[in-house]
């Protein structure tokens, strides 16, 4: 059995109420029930991690090491800028690939760039939902 390993940046606790124009009204706890729900269909355990501390997510990459078969990360802000997450990403042997509720590339200029893109297998923005299920799918074939 594979193991998949589901990291949400900052704000993302705030799905469903944060700007629903953009990112949905489906909210973190629906979305990782949908996942969940997927994963346990496809044979996959899949762990789920949240948080607004770039050290904790630094943390979970390097703590995937040996314990996941992939992990699927929303980095939300740090996406931008986070050299630190990037690096942490290029660290492990773990495939990693970055998702995004919406597209980036039709946001803010500051949005358009990713400086953890480089150091992961893909990524997969602008299909809300569907980002997640079509990363747990590529890693699930990788």
């Amino acid at each position: 059995m594979k193991k998949i390993l589901v990291i949400n940046g900052p704000n993302l606790n705030m799905l469903g109420t944060r700007e629903p124009d953009v990112y949905g009204e489906m909210t973190l706890d629906e979305l990782n029930t949908r996942l969940a729900s997927e994963a346990e269909v496809m044979r996959i355990d899949i762990d789920f991690l949240q948080s607004n501390s770039e050290g904790e997510i630094i943390d979970a990459i390097q703590s995937a090491e040996g314990d996941a078969d992939g992990i699927i990360l929303n980095a939300g802000a740090y996406t931008h800028y986070s050299y630190a997450i990037r690096d942490a990403i290029a660290s492990v042997t773990v495939p990693c690939v970055e998702v995004h509720l919406s597209n980036i590339f039709l946001r803010e200029d500051f949005r358009h760039v990713s400086v953890i893109a480089p150091v992961c297998a893909g990524q997969i923005s602008g299909f809300g939902i569907k980002s997640y299920l079509l990363a747990l799918r590529a890693l699930v074939q990788k």
